[in-house]
C-alpha cells in the first residue's frame, strides 16, 4: 500500500477545499458523468486539431508533387517542348482543382454504402465538429491533391505531340468523373470496398487509374514522329537530367504525404507509429527500385541509364502504395525490387508494341501500380486476393472504356494530335508562343 505523506496529503485538500470554496456552485454540480464528458471532449478536440493538421501536411506535400511531375516532364522532353509541359502541369492542377469542388468530391464520397456511384452535387463545407475527428475542407485539400496526381500521369505519357486544349479537356472529365467514380468503390465506401478490396493510398485507385487513361490515349494519339521507323527505335533524349532527376526528388519527399497522412488519423500513439512506419516502408521501397533498376540496365544494356532508375524510384514507390503499413521492412523492399523491375521489363514491351509513352508512366504508373494492388494479397493477412484482381479488373475496363468514349469523341470533332510540322517545330513554338527559331520572331 502507498502511503501518503502528511505535506502532500495537507496540499491535496487545501487545493480540493479552494476549488469548492471558490465555486460552490461547481462543488454542487459537477458530477462524474459531467468529468467525463469534459475529458471526452478534450480528447476530441485534440484528435480533430492533430488529424486535421495531419491532413493538411499530407496535402501540401501532395501538392508539391506537381512541381515533382512538372520538373520531371520538363526534363525527359526535348528542349522545344518544356514550356508546354510547364503550362500543361499548372493547367491540369487547377482544373483538378475546380473539378473536384464542383463535382468531384461529392460524386467520390456521397455514395450509399456498398454503391456504385455518389452525388453529382457541389461540395459544401460545413462548421467545424470535433465529433467528426477532422476538418472536411482538410479532407478535401487533401483528396483534390490526389485527383489532381491522377491527370498529372497522364500528361507525361502523352507528351509532345498531343493539343493543349483537347489534353485539357479530357483532364476536366478525368477529375470531375472518371476518377471519383472509380475512387468511390472504395474510399467512398462503394461495391469494391463491400467486396474486401483494399488500396491504402492509391496503387490502383490513382495511379492505375491515370496510367490506364495514359495508355489509352498513347495508342489513339499515336508514336511521335520518327520514334519508330523501319522497325528501328530512335531514342529521343530528354533537355536535362538535372531536372528530371530533381522531379523524381520532389516526388519521392511528396510520396511521404501521399501514403502517410493516408492513414487519416494522428489523434493516438499508435496513428502516430502507422504514419512512422509508413514512411519507413515507403522510403525502402524506393530504394529498392533504384537499386533495382540500376542492376538491371548494367546487366541488360550495359551501361546503368539514369531515366531508369529515376524511373525505378517512382515504380517502387507506386508499388508499395497499395499497402505501406503492413509489409515488414524487408517486405517492403522486395514489393519496391520487383515493382521496379516489372516496370523496366514493361518500357522494352510498350517499344515492341509501338505504345509511345515519353517518361514512361505506363510502365510505372500502370504495371508497378497493379503489381502493388494485387500484392496487399500476401503483405495483408486480412485481405484477399481474389477482391483485389476483381478491383484491378473493374477499374481498368471502367477507365478504359470511358478514356476510349473521351478520347474518340475528341479525335473526331477537334482533334488531338498537332500538325506534322507544329510537331517537327515543337509545341513551344507552336501553342505556347516561346520563340524558338528566328523565322518565327520574324513572322511574329
Amino acid at each position: 500500500m502507498t502511503i501518503i505523506q502528511p505535506k502532500l496529503l495537507s496540499g491535496i485538500i487545501f487545493a480540493v477545499s479552494t476549488v469548492f470554496a471558490a465555486s460552490p456552485l461547481l462543488a454542487q454540480t459537477l458530477t462524474l458523468s459531467d468529468l467525463q464528458t469534459q475529458i471526452q471532449d478534450s480528447k476530441n478536440e485534440t484528435a480533430y486539431i492533430l488529424n486535421t493538421l495531419l491532413f493538411l501536411i499530407g496535402g501540401f506535400l501532395v501538392m508539391w508533387m506537381a512541381a515533382g511531375f512538372a520538373m520531371l516532364e520538363a526534363g525527359l522532353v526535348r528542349t522545344k517542348n518544356v514550356s508546354m509541359q510547364c503550362l500543361k502541369n499548372i493547367s491540369l492542377y487547377s482544373v483538378a482543382g475546380l473539378m473536384f469542388w464542383f463535382v468531384g468530391y461529392q460524386l467520390m464520397y456521397a455514395i450509399p454504402e456498398g454503391g456504385i456511384l455518389g452525388s453529382f452535387a457541389v461540395m459544401q463545407l460545413s462548421d467545424p465538429d470535433p465529433k467528426a475527428g477532422y476538418s472536411d475542407a482538410s479532407d478535401w485539400f487533401f483528396q483534390m491533391v490526389f485527383c489532381a496526381t491522377t491527370a498529372s500521369i497522364v500528361s507525361g505519357a502523352l507528351a509532345e505531340r498531343i493539343k493543349f486544349w483537347p489534353f485539357l479537356l479530357f483532364t476536366a472529365l478525368l477529375t470531375g468523373f472518371i476518377y471519383p467514380i472509380v475512387g468511390s468503390w472504395e474510399w467512398g465506401g462503394g461495391w469494391l470496398d463491400a467486396l474486401g478490396f483494399s488500396d491504402f493510398a492509391g496503387s490502383s485507385l490513382v495511379h492505375s487509374t491515370g496510367g490506364w487513361a495514359a495508355l489509352c490515349g498513347a495508342i489513339i494519339l499515336g508514336a511521335r514522329a520518327g520514334k519508330y521507323e523501319n522497325g528501328v527505335i530512335h531514342p529521343m533524349p530528354g533537355s536535362s537530367m538535372p531536372l528530371a532527376t530533381l522531379g523524381v526528388f520532389i516526388l519521392w519527399l511528396g510520396w511521404f504525404g501521399f501514403n502517410g497522412a493516408s492513414q487519416l488519423a494522428m489523434g493516438t500513439i499508435s496513428d502516430v507509429a502507422a504514419v512512422s512506419r509508413i514512411f519507413v516502408n515507403t522510403n525502402l521501397a524506393a530504394c529498392g527500385g533504384v537499386i533495382a533498376a540500376i542492376i538491371y540496365t548494367q546487366l541488360r544494356y550495359k551501361k546503368i541509364d539514369v531515366t531508369m532508375a529515376l524511373n525505378g524510384a517512382l515504380a517502387g514507390l507506386v508499388a508499395i502504395t497499395a499497402e505501406p503499413l503492413t509489409p515488414a521492412p524487408e517486405v517492403a523492399i522486395i514489393v519496391g525490387v520487383m515493382g521496379s523491375v516489372l516496370a523496366m521489363l514493361a518500357i522494352s514491351l510498350l517499344d515492341k508494341l509501338r505504345i509511345d509513352d515519353v517518361v514512361g508512366a505506363i510502365p510505372v504508373h500502370l504495371v508497378a501500380g497493379i503489381f502493388g494492388t494485387l500484392m496487399v494479397a500476401f503483405t495483408n493477412p486480412q485481405v484477399k486476393f481474389m477482391p483485389q484482381l476483381i478491383g484491378v479488373l473493374a477499374i481498368g475496363v471502367f477507365t478504359l472504356a470511358a478514356s476510349s468514349l473521351i478520347w474518340f469523341a475528341l479525335k473526331f470533332t477537334i482533334g488531338i494530335r498537332v500538325s506534322a510540322k507544329d510537331e517537327a517545330g515543337g509545341l513551344d513554338q507552336a501553342e505556347v508562343g516561346i520563340a524558338s527559331y528566328p523565322e518565327f520572331v520574324q513572322t511574329h
